[in-house]
C-alpha cells in the first residue's frame, strides 16, 4: 500500500513538472527577485507575461537565501530579472551560474556608474537602493525595457508604449517628491531611519539623511553609532525618526529612548517601506504607491 502511494505521488510530481514546463505555458514566465522589481516589470510587459516575485512582500533581500523551491523557480523561468549591486548579496553565485543557461537582466547596468553611491572601494560597498531616486529608477526601467525588447522582439511596440506611459508616471512622481521635500528642507528637518537605504533619496532631493545601520541590514550598529545619532537628533531638534518595514524597530527605538534621556522627545514613526513593497492591493503595494506612502509618512511626521 505504501509503495503504491509513493508511486502515485511520483506520477503526480512528474505530471505537475510537465504541466509547468516552458513549452506548456500559455505565457512566458518572468521571475523578478523583489516585489519592487516585479511591479516595474509588470508595468512594462502588461499581460504579455506572467511576472512572479521571488521574494514575498515584507522580505529583506539583504538577508534572503534561496530555497530549493526558489532554485526550481529560477531555472524554470523564461527570464530572470534582478537588481544587482549586491542587493541580493546571498544570491550572487546563483546568478553567475544561471547566466550560463538562462536569459537574465541585471537592471543596475542601466544606471550610469557616476550616479552610484559608495561607502568603500569594494564591489559590495555600492549602495543598491537606487529606487529611492525616482529618476534613477526611471533610467533602470528604460534600460530594462530595451533589454526585454532584445529578448522578445515581437513585443517591441507593446513594451515601448507601456514604457512611455510608465516614464510619464515616474516623471510626475519625481516632481511630487521634489515639491514636498523642498518644504521639509525649508523647515530644517533631517530624515533619520533605521538603515542606510535613503542616501539616493537624500542626494536627489537635497535632504539630509542619517541612519543607524549601514547599507546592508547584515551590519550591526555599535554604541558609537547609537550615541552619534542620538546627538544628531537632539542637536537638529528632529521631530520624528522612522522604523522600517523589513527591520526590527528595536535599535531605532533605542535612539528615541536615548534622546528622551537628554530631554528631547522624538516620535518613533513609520514604518517606511524600503526593500520591499507592502502586500498586493494595499496603498504601498506598487512602486509608485510605496514612494507616495513613504513621502506622506515622512512629510506628515516631520513638518512642524
Amino acid at each position: 500500500m505504501r509503495k503504491l502511494l509513493l508511486f502515485f505521488l511520483l506520477i503526480g510530481l512528474v505530471i505537475s513538472c510537465k504541466s509547468d514546463s516552458k513549452e506548456s505555458r500559455q505565457k512566458p514566465r518572468i521571475v523578478a527577485t523583489t516585489s519592487i522589481l516585479a511591479d516595474g516589470i509588470k508595468n512594462l510587459v502588461g499581460d504579455q507575461a506572467e511576472v512572479v516575485a521571488l521574494m514575498p512582500a515584507g522580505v529583506d533581500p539583504h538577508l534572503y537565501k534561496a530555497s530549493v523551491r526558489d532554485l526550481d523557480l529560477l531555472t524554470n523561468a523564461d527570464l530572470v530579472v534582478y537588481h544587482g549591486l549586491y542587493l541580493e548579496g546571498k544570491m550572487t553565485e546563483i546568478f553567475e551560474k544561471l547566466a550560463l543557461s538562462q536569459s537574465l537582466i541585471d537592471i543596475s547596468v542601466g544606471i550610469p556608474k557616476e550616479s552610484l553611491l559608495r561607502s568603500g572601494p569594494e564591489a559590495h560597498s555600492v549602495d543598491p537602493h537606487i529606487w529611492f531616486d525616482v529618476n534613477l529608477w526611471s533610467k533602470a526601467m528604460k534600460y530594462t525595457a530595451t533589454e526585454m525588447i532584445t529578448w522578445r522582439p515581437e513585443w517591441k511596440s507593446i513594451i515601448e508604449s507601456n514604457s512611455s506611459s510608465y516614464q510619464e508616471q515616474l516623471a510626475k512622481l519625481d516632481a511630487e517628491v521634489r515639491l514636498k521635500v523642498n518644504e521639509l528642507r525649508s523647515a530644517g528637518q533631517v530624515l533619520v531611519t533605521a538603515h542606510d537605504a535613503f542616501a539616493y533619496f537624500g542626494k536627489a532631493y537635497q535632504l539630509e539623511v542619517k541612519s543607524l545601520q549601514g547599507l546592508s541590514t547584515l551590519s550591526e550598529p555599535g554604541l558609537r553609532d547609537l550615541t552619534e545619532l542620538i546627538q544628531t537628533v537632539q542637536e537638529k531638534k528632529v521631530k520624528a525618526i522612522f522604523a522600517e518595514q523589513t527591520i526590527s524597530p528595536k535599535a531605532i527605538r533605542a535612539v528615541a529612548a536615548g534622546a528622551a534621556e537628554r530631554n528631547h522627545e522624538v516620535k518613533l514613526a513609520g514604518p517606511l517601506y524600503t526593500d520591499s513593497l507592502d502586500a498586493e492591493g494595499t496603498p504601498a503595494g506598487t512602486y509608485i504607491g510605496m514612494v507616495e506612502m513613504n513621502l506622506k509618512t515622512i512629510y506628515e511626521n516631520l513638518l512642524p
